[in-house]
């Protein structure tokens, strides 16, 4: 007589069990696919190929890991992390490193491509509903510390870090959706008076902008891009731009032929005013906003905005009433108060990387190495922001959750992964002393409805 048996399943107990149902979801998305397709590194296989030493890397981010060092730790010791991922185990992170410092220009140039591809597929910024609103741009540069013996490291702008030597990042950030357009390395001494058009030639290939686009989208950009000649440049692809003004000189002469100042209700010491003299330098119609504060010496200090926005549309950006058009000092004050939300956009998004994702932390000495890192620290958060869209929706709080929460508080809730007979994933139990995990699991198993995989709390 036969007796039925019941296949036997197997546990393994991950602390980023939440982390493995993104991965699920993240291979039914052949997300890494165009890196597979398009990258091709010049290095024997021994058991790992390059591109899955290059996935390894891209998963050792996502789990927190602030130095490639730490894959043995966060991924190594995580079986069940990795094959949510869809990788039988991970490679040493001495051989990661040796694929990343055998990458060369070329190869770079590949990854740029395989990151377009990625970008169209997946963003909402390449979907951008342009005749509905303007796509709105912020770009900036920030310091990578690195050794000085690193290529392209020289003395440069690092906060609160005089004689340092590095690298400058120059980012481009889709604001409304905060994904990262265009990530690129340049040399420590690059400023953005000289990396804003490598910067903007690279957006438009990733957002393939035609002239149509290009008039439906804003540039907004920090003094150091507010440069005639940039201004210019810009203005003459038929771009909108709202910025501020390169020269403080300049700044300084057009504020002293102010009439009128309004003083800023929500920031005490701060005055604006229009400046009526004619802005002849520029190539097409611009206004011109100075600004003014107040500086622990008790003299005056400030600059001077510029834009080719009209009011309804600067209105329209501050999310302000429609009659409030008609208030000019309300309209005076959107324009500077627009300008302002760079603090929440650009800049935030590069803190949360450092913070969130250690960006700052990896450096490598070969420039084409450090390069490729760059791209899959953007890749990281890219992928975390698409993350945050797909679960909003059932985990409403997310939704204003930065880069450092999402991985701290979303990815590392822990559980148990539950393998059937042909060792696939079948289930994911979350553990329900998480505080998170009880508004997390109907959002993961909503993302996982398509592959068939259960994510609960255990509960019968």
């Amino acid at each position: 007589m036969r007796h039925a048996t019941t296949p036997s399943l197997s546990y393994r107990f991950s602390p980023r069990a939440a982390l493995a149902a993104l991965g699920l979801r993240l291979q039914g998305l052949h997300l890494f696919g165009p890196v597979r397709d398009h990258v091709h590194i010049a290095q024997k296989t021994v058991i790992h190929t390059p591109v899955q030493k290059l996935y390894d890397a891209f998963i050792a981010l996502l789990a927190g890991a602030h130095g490639l060092v730490e894959i043995n730790k966060r991924l190594r010791s995580d079986p069940g992390l990795h094959a949510a991922f869809g990788r039988q185990t991970c490679a040493e992170p001495s051989v990661v490193q040796e694929t990343l410092d055998a990458c060369t220009e070329a190869n770079v140039t590949q990854m740029h491509h395989a990151m377009d591809v990625i970008y169209r597929r997946q963003s909402q910024g390449y979907r951008h509903d342009y005749p509905q609103r303007l796509q709105v741009l912020d770009v900036d540069m920030t310091g990578i510390p690195c050794g000085k013996k690193a290529a392209f490291a020289t003395k440069g702008s690092f906060a609160k870090q005089r004689n340092r030597r590095g690298r400058q990042l120059g980012r481009v950030l889709a604001t409304r959706y905060g994904e990262i357009v265009v990530d690129r390395l340049f040399s420590g001494t690059t400023q953005l008076t000289t990396a804003l058009r490598p910067l903007v030639q690279a957006t438009e290939q990733t957002l393939e902008l035609e002239a149509d686009t290009r008039r439906r989208t804003l540039w907004r950009i920090d003094a150091g891009g507010g440069s005639v000649d940039e201004v210019n440049w810009l203005l003459e692809r038929e771009y909108h731009v709202h910025c501020k003004d390169y020269s403080g000189t300049r700044a300084q002469a057009l504020a002293a032929r102010v009439t009128h100042w309004v003083d800023d209700p929500r920031i005490a010491g701060r005055q604006v005013g229009w400046v009526a003299e004619p802005a002849t330098a520029y190539v097409r119609p611009v206004q011109r906003i100075a600004v003014q504060c107040r500086k622990k010496n008790g003299q005056w200090g400030g600059g001077v905005l510029i834009s080719t926005l009209s009011p309804h549309e600067v209105m329209a950006l501050t999310q302000q009433p429609v009659n409030r058009v008609n208030d000019p000092h309300a309209v005076l004050l959107a324009y500077v108060y627009f300008y302002d939300q760079r603090g929440g956009g650009v800049e935030t998004a590069i803190k949360g990387d450092k913070q969130g994702l250690g960006m700052t932390k990896r450096n490598k000495k070969r420039f084409e190495a450090q390069q490729m890192v760059t791209q899959l620290n953007a890749l990281a958060h890219n992928t975390i922001v698409w993350a945050r869209q797909w679960l909003s929706p059932y985990v409403p709080r997310v939704r204003s959750w930065g880069i450092m929460r999402m991985v701290r508080d979303v990815f590392h809730v822990s559980g148990k992964i539950v393998f059937d007979h042909r060792q696939s994933i079948s289930q994911i139990i979350l553990n329900p002393a998480d505080p998170f995990a009880k508004g997390l699991a109907p959002g993961l198993f909503a993302l996982l409805g398509s592959e068939f995989i259960v994510v609960n709390l255990g509960e019968t």
